[in-house]
């Protein structure tokens, strides 16, 4: 056995089928024997049945809880007999020379115990990461405070990404990145398997340094790529990427330092813990609060200005407002204003004035109502009209300013459509098509781009052209029939349709031409190597999204940056549960429901099966971190709370749910929500409230 490749998978299926499918590319160049190892942690998202289906050839481990990528991957390492071991990430794409070119490279050099390669985010862009230096407290200490990235080159404080080093170069380096790690099974058996003390993050480096240790060797080989998606399981800006990576390095530390050093470092990324996690912590909200907070500056400008006009023009007696008006009052009805806008809708995509005015309206309406019963407070009606009048103006007038500065354009009401090409044969360019209109992606298909001008592809485009001509007229059609008419038609030769934009020889030029924002490659018509290098080769102004179709898959699947998560287009149903609108409805039901079943644990809590449960969840829900119906089974495409009750509870009975079963209760769920539906839950579940 030449190669065994081990992939960890948590909850990513459509980047695992990806990744699975490049791995089934490259084994075919590689010309030895090979196996793959897949292990599971608990995922929900029908991981396990989409490799069981489409990859009988892989080894599948199916873990019953997550036991971290450490333990995980050692389970497999366990059972491995390849010469050669291979860590790969879920979320990467392999080159179809990849295995070849590495394993030729570990025969020629004997002493590599370890081996990485060039990596590229999802928009061909390299990773620094892909080489790495050894996290010494002084390496670490110009990373965490910025110095590595002001100076990358500097080879005094660019060692942590070693930016000094050619990254088209082959180097021996210190570190090698878990993302896609080769080593050596006899190396292995010499310095041992992953440290299962790191959950996540940290046990590359610490193997890494083991290798070396060890007196092998760690190398950085950049004659194949791979893309490597990113932030599949943590978000590399979230308050928990920062807790889990650095606590890493701090293990890192106690484990090979010195103590006094290892008592230093540990300080030193204790202190960069709290500091990073606070920027990200206000980094997050201001990018969330900032247009609720401009607003309301806007409006307690206004109302400063209306007021002293008022107080001098109109007012029954000209004396000015107490100042509790200014300082009490008026951040009052900001708030009112602003709150019942936001749950109106005014800061939904797409905007819309009349959301806003309707919200502006009902807050208008309740503050009149309410300072009815304050006489101390009760200044003035017409300055709660004129300031909700104002107030509707400033948040039009914001949101227009705003959208202008994005889009160039006042068409606040409309969502600005991408314009989108395909690069692929006509008959995925067909199938492109329906999944993009089946997940409604708000996009504009310019045309499509031949991978080349073959008499075989003009053949593939004169025949899809014949099975479609009759349904023009607005017939539906699916991808199957006209692929099936393709494999039946005779041999014929004729002009493309009207939408091909060219070959893939003048993409440069078609990109600017029409404006494009996005690509998608077609994985059936193109190799992983002709996509990764288009990536690389295409120009990078104007800027243009990458995703990717794998073969036979029903996901388009691309990432906008290193630091963004890859994300992907579903052929899924319209799910209700994750509009704006609902889930704002569902937040309200969560608290208030939260808030009278806390008044009431005195009467309640005897009923419940889990005492103490029951008040936990309580204030867990109240705090936002657990809402009390959800989805626990079925993969969500949206962010919510982790769910304390599954409507699939409610149809338990003496005989256990499968997991299928369970699933499709919840997209059933999902699919057409109601706040009631919650309620109804809530009642028939009541007695496991308390459930952990």
């Amino acid at each position: 056995m030449k190669l065994s490749v081990v992939i960890v998978n948590y909850n990513v299926c459509y980047f695992l089928e990806q990744a699975l499918l490049s791995v089934r590319r490259a084994a075919e160049k590689l010309q030895h024997p090979m196996e793959v190892f897949v292990v599971d942690n608990n995922s929900v998202d029908g991981s396990v049945a989409m490799v069981r289906a489409r990859f009988p050839e892989v080894i599948l481990i199916e873990n019953k809880d997550n036991p971290g990528f450490s333990k995980a991957n050692n389970q497999a390492l366990r059972e491995a007999q390849g010469e050669y071991l291979l860590l790969l990430n879920p979320d990467t794409v392999v080159e179809e020379d990849t295995f070849r070119a590495c394993c030729e490279f570990m025969d020629e050099h004997p002493n590599a115990g370890g081996l990485g390669v060039k990596m590229l985010d999802g928009q061909g862009k390299f990773l620094p990461e892909s080489k790495r230096g050894l996290p010494t407290p002084w390496v670490a200490f110009y990373k965490i405070f910025g110095l590595a990235k002001l100076f990358p080159k500097s080879r005094q404080f660019g060692r942590y990404h070693l930016g000094f080093l050619d990254k088209d170069q082959t180097h021996e380096v210190e570190v090698l990145s878990g993302a896609f790690m080769m080593m050596r099974h006899t190396m292995l058996e010499q310095v041992g398997l992953l440290d299962e003390d790191y959950f996540m993050y940290g046990e590359d480096i610490d193997l890494s340094y083991r290798i070396t240790q060890g007196g092998w060797k760690n190398y950085y080989f950049p004659e194949t790529r791979i893309i490597h998606y990113k932030g599949e399981s943590t978000k590399r800006t979230s308050v928990n990427y920062v807790f889990v990576f650095y606590r890493a390095m701090v293990i890192f530390a106690q484990k090979h330092f010195a103590p006094k050093q290892a008592g230093m470092f540990s300080l030193l990324i204790n202190a960069a813990i709290w500091l990073r996690a606070g920027i990200a912590v206000a980094e997050r909200f201001f990018t969330k609060a900032a247009p609720v907070l401009l607003d309301g500056g806007l409006i307690y400008g206004g109302l400063w200005f209306l007021k002293n006009y008022w107080e001098h023009n109109h007012k029954f007696v000209n004396t000015p407002y107490p100042p509790q008006f200014m300082l009490v009052a008026v951040p009052a009805y900001i708030m009112v204003w602003l709150t019942s806008a936001y749950f109106s809708g005014a800061y939904d995509e797409p905007s819309r004035n009349s959301r806003i005015a309707r919200g502006i309206f009902l807050g208008t309406v309740l503050i009149s109502a309410i300072s009815n019963f304050f006489d101390a407070w009760r200044f003035s009606k017409a300055l709660i009209v004129l300031g909700g009048v104002w107030a509707v103006a400033a948040l039009v007038i914001r949101q227009m300013a705003a959208h202008f500065l994005r889009y160039h354009d006042l068409r606040l009401h409309e969502r600005r459509q991408k314009n989108v090409a395909i690069v692929g044969s006509s008959v995925e360019s067909m199938r492109v098509r329906r999944l993009l209109q089946h997940a409604a992606v708000q996009a504009r298909i310019i045309g499509y781009i031949t991978p080349d001008a073959t008499p075989d592809v003009l053949r593939e485009n004169a025949l899809v052209a014949a099975a479609t001509a009759p349904l023009r007229g607005g017939a539906s059609w699916s991808a199957t029939s006209v692929m099936t008419a393709v494999a039946e038609a005779p041999t014929a030769v004729a002009s493309p349709p009207d939408d091909q934009l060219g070959e893939i020889r003048q993409l440069a030029e078609i990109i600017r031409i029409y404006a494009l924002d996005e690509l998608i490659f077609c994985g059936r018509d193109l190799s992983a190597s002709q996509i990764i290098g288009l990536m690389v080769s295409l120009p990078q102004h104007p800027p243009v999204a990458y995703k990717i179709l794998p073969q036979d898959s029903q996901y388009i699947i691309g990432s906008s940056s290193k630091d963004a998560p890859g994300d992907y287009y579903a052929l899924d149903i319209t799910l209700n549960l994750f509009r704006p609108q609902q889930v704002r409805n569902k937040r309200v039901l969560d608290i208030l429901a939260s808030v009278l079943l806390l008044l009431a644990a005195p009467l309640l809590v005897g009923f419940q099966f889990n005492k103490v449960g029951f008040v936990r969840n309580c204030l867990r829900v109240l705090g936002g971190s657990r809402t009390w119906v959800g989805m626990l089974h079925a993969a969500a495409p949206g962010r919510l709370a982790r769910a304390i009750l599954s409507p699939a509870d409610v149809a338990q009975g003496a005989t256990p749910l499968t997991d299928a079963t369970r699933r499709r209760l919840e997209l059933l769920y999902a699919k057409d929500y109601e706040p009631s539906t919650d309620i109804s839950i809530l009642f028939r579940c009541f007695r496991w409230l308390g459930t952990e």
